[in-house]
């Protein structure tokens, strides 16, 4: 991920000098497993534990003449090593994929967890803005037309429960990456104990495969990146909805605009949704490296390599960009301007046709069919209204008295309150409140 969408906690993770940092942490592991069984000289531990990662420039100055990383790696990390005798013991029975699936594991879940912080963030923001505005009236839409009355609160409620059901979906993804393996060549132990990979299970944090063939089968990590699309695209959901809400036809929601912000090199009047429209764009990012990681899934017997180039960008790509999608949703909508009075005067600007339901199901209640009668007076009379502008209420009074039907007057008032198609909600702001 290029540097302008990739914030420093979450670009660490995925850094060279980070990874290189874990696999020293693992190697290390493995070289004392094998020194309190008895494998290897108990002397070695500590001057392998002392030796410092190597740079990222060493280990690829040694890469471009080995052109194998783990190789290039152990052999810059032995450089480091006094005595450098002693790192004749590293990797000891090991071979590359029980070291690289291992650190991978270890920087998913890192990865993870920061995600998940911001996840929590990001639901309680939803929550609390979704609480503040349950009785804020606005015109609920299907298709993009008016329907219904509803409350905005509503509406981000809905998304308060989709993020965090994104990521508890996260939480579980996490479980499916947290798993390692040692278990050398082809995964046969052949040259190396169980009791090693248990060991280092134990120290990382992290669950030993129940079985693997060199390589960890990348179902796990699939399942991981699918979680990540779907957070991204639930980010997006909440970022159309403010993209349809700034438009200059509909005006009730605004971005937040600092101070000094400019909106078009050509218009100064413009207030663009740049924020909205970044994060459609980011969804899209992760959502594309679902099919890629999937496809790392059916190797070539043991193990082939054809999933690594892809998890090098893959990976860190999806983890970086939801992070930056995360942040960039929290300033969304803690800096979202609701326009109240907008959303009012939207919520009658059709005359009343947004009552068209709860007057068809007054009428049959008096006594009407519903196919025959009731709907066809009801749409005759809507349609007046569309097309001539005269208020709804005005063309069902003439459609029912042409029909010999006398409307109960009163009744209507109650029926077209915009307040009593909302009463429902209660239960539901209820379980909103107790969202964590």
């Amino acid at each position: 991920m290029i540097e302008r969408y990739t914030l420093p906690e979450m670009g660490r993770v995925w850094s060279d000098a980070h990874k290189y940092e874990l696999w020293c942490k693992v190697e290390t592991l493995v070289v004392e497993a094998h020194a309190e069984a008895g494998t290897i000289p108990p002397e070695v531990v500590e001057p392998v534990r002392n030796a410092p990662p190597p740079t990222p420039e060493a280990v690829h100055a040694i890469e471009a003449v080995t052109q194998h990383d783990v190789i290039a790696f152990l052999s810059a990390w032995a450089d480091n090593t006094d005595p450098r005798e002693a790192a004749r013991y590293v990797h000891f029975g090991m071979t590359s994929s029980d070291l690289l699936d291992t650190a991978l594991a270890l920087q998913l879940v890192e990865a993870t967890d920061i995600l998940l912080g911001k996840a929590d963030a990001l639901v309680a923001t939803l929550r609390d803005h979704a609480l503040a505005h349950r009785a804020t009236l606005r015109v609920g839409r299907t298709h993009g037309i008016h329907g219904e009355p509803d409350v905005w609160g509503h509406r981000v409620a809905d998304f308060a429960f989709a993020l965090a059901r994104s990521r508890d979906r996260l939480r579980r993804a996490r479980a499916a990456v947290g798993v390692m393996a040692i278990s050398g060549a082809v995964g046969t132990y052949s040259n190396i104990d169980p009791a090693v990979e248990l060991h280092v299970a134990r120290k990382l944090g992290l669950e030993a495969a129940d079985v693997s063939t060199q390589v960890v089968m990348r179902d796990g990590i699939s399942e991981w990146v699918s979680a990540l699309a779907i957070m991204a695209t639930v980010c997006e959901a909440i970022a159309l909805e403010v993209r349809h809400g700034q438009r200059t036809e509909v005006r009730e929601l605004w971005e937040p605009f600092g101070k000094g912000q400019k909106g078009s090199s050509a218009m100064p009047h413009k207030k663009n949704p740049i924020i909205s429209e970044r994060l459609a764009g980011m969804a899209r990012i992760v959502r594309a490296q679902i099919v890629p990681v999937l496809e790392g899934i059916p190797l070539w017997h043991e193990r082939d390599i054809s999933h690594s180039s892809t998890e090098r960008i893959a990976l860190p790509d999806a983890a970086v960009a939801l992070d930056y999608m995360l942040n960039l949703t929290n300033r969304l909508m803690s800096g979202l301007v609701v326009d109240e009075a907008r959303m009012k005067a939207n919520l009658e600007s059709t005359g009343g046709l947004i009552y068209t339901s709860t007057v068809l199901l007054e009428l049959v209640e008096a006594g009407m069919s519903r196919d025959d009668e009731a709907y066809p007076l009801v749409q005759k009379a809507a349609m007046e209204t569309w097309e001539t502008g005269t208020p709804f209420r005005e063309t069902l009074r003439a459609h029912a008295a042409a029909a010999g039907l006398k409307l109960d007057e009163r009744r209507l008032d109650e029926v077209c309150r915009p307040e009593r198609f909302v009463e429902r909600l209660g239960p539901m702001f209820a379980r909103l409140a107790s969202l964590q």
